[in-house]
């Protein structure tokens, strides 16, 4: 459990500045008990007096925010099925190492782990470790956070281990979420779901992951794994999903499905800026698609087109089930959202109820780089904060 200073540090790095009262608020400890830990960590020069709040006609409170600066940095490891990104951040959320992304295939790789590691020791050559606060990983999959496993692996496969063997790797307190939940807890801090107590984070990417956040909290079910949007069966097509079934929305609404069309209709002689590379190289890949659609390649649209209208008849289930105030398209997906909007939207009309989806509002994420903020926030939610072990014994 987090003593008060490290749940204040905590609240201060999600909402900054915060008055005393408003620390008590969200932490739900008394004001004195606050008073006493935010001198402790004044201090020890681990947060900043701000000045004063505007007036509310009393007398005006101090503010107080972390004190950036002096304190250590967060690593994130971003991992999806073809590529792994990793990057430095401050405890404000600003990328001090530019972003490095490598193409790893999770289910190709002989050693995807191996490679990870390889990754994350060139990202950090010249970095100080010691500077690194703790390490955030999100990945797809059925995530268990709290034994740190990936139980979409067998036990003896390296990636159900991850988590435990980037931290030996790296000696430091390593963290793992799925990458849908990571994302969702990023738009709800620091997102188009901020300030909402009922939102669906829709991850548009290789699949269709979910995060929902229900009266205010994340979350996560019975088991931990709620939200697998991608596996509810809303296609009539008879192709195979990765999970091994039929039917699936993933087979029709995602990335992958886009991609695949586009290449059909290539294949088939339909004219498109994509065509010249495709005949070089076989195939095309997600950027080189959405830079297409947003130049105005009817092909590319089209692509999208299509996922977007599948995608508005899997939202459409949701609001039936959850009647969220909003719902919210992150991930990768977030690129081409003024294409999928209309489609969705179209969609929903057509298998909702309005009376219920009326007052449900679909927006496109503005939070670049949402995977990796959102891992960054898992590891500091997770951290014990051990920066003030350190710097209690430097200070006695």
């Amino acid at each position: 459990m987090k003593t008060l200073n490290q749940a204040i540090l905590t609240a201060l790095y999600y909402h900054t500045p915060q008055s005393i009262a408003e620390l008590s608020n969200t932490i739900g400890k008394s004001v004195p008990n606050i008073t006493r830990s935010v001198q402790e960590l004044l201090k020890d020069n681990l947060i900043n007096s701000d000045g004063l709040a505007p007036s509310t006609g009393g007398r005006r409170a101090i503010h107080y925010s972390l004190n950036i600066p002096v304190l250590p940095n967060l690593l994130a490891i971003a991992i999806d099925q073809y590529n792994t990104s990793i990057s430095l951040l401050d405890l404000s959320n600003h990328i001090i190492k530019e972003l490095e992304q490598s193409p790893i295939h999770l289910d190709q790789s002989e050693n995807p782990v191996q490679e990870i590691l390889l990754l994350i020791d060139r990202f950090l050559e010249g970095q100080d470790k010691e500077n690194i606060l703790t390490v955030g990983i999100s990945m797809p999959g059925f995530v268990d956070s709290e034994k740190g496993i990936n139980t979409s692996y067998s036990s003896t496969h390296p990636l159900y281990s991850i988590k435990n063997t980037v931290e030996k790797h790296l000696q430091l307190p390593t963290y793992i979420e799925n990458d849908s939940t990571a994302i969702a807890i990023a738009e709800h801090q620091f997102g188009k779901a901020k300030g909402s107590n009922n939102a669906l984070v829709i991850n548009l990417n290789w699949g269709v992951g979910l995060g929902m956040i229900l009266e205010g909290k994340l979350f996560k079910g019975h088991s931990g794994y709620a939200g697998e949007f991608s596996h509810i069966p809303l296609s009539n097509q008879n192709k195979l999903c990765s999970c091994g079934k039929r039917g699936c929305l993933e087979v029709e609404a995602s990335l992958i499905a886009a991609l695949g069309h586009a290449s059909e209709q290539i294949e088939n002689g339909q004219i498109s800026q994509l065509t010249a590379n495709y005949g070089q190289v076989g195939r095309i890949d997600i950027d080189q698609l959405i830079g297409a659609a947003l130049n105005g390649d009817q092909v590319a649209i089209e692509s999208f087109a299509k996922i977007g209208y599948m995608l508005g008849k899997g939202i459409a289930t949701l609001i039936h089930i959850i009647n969220p105030e909003k719902v919210i398209i992150s991930g990768k997906g977030s690129e081409i959202g003024q294409i999928l909007l209309p489609q969705i939207q179209a969609s929903m009309l057509e298998f909702s109820i309005q009376r219920l989806s009326k007052d449900t509002t679909i927006e496109i994420s503005t939070l670049h780089n949402a995977q990796i903020i959102g891992t960054a926030s898992v590891a500091v939610s997770s951290s014990s904060w051990e920066i003030t072990h350190k710097k209690n014994t430097k200070t006695n």
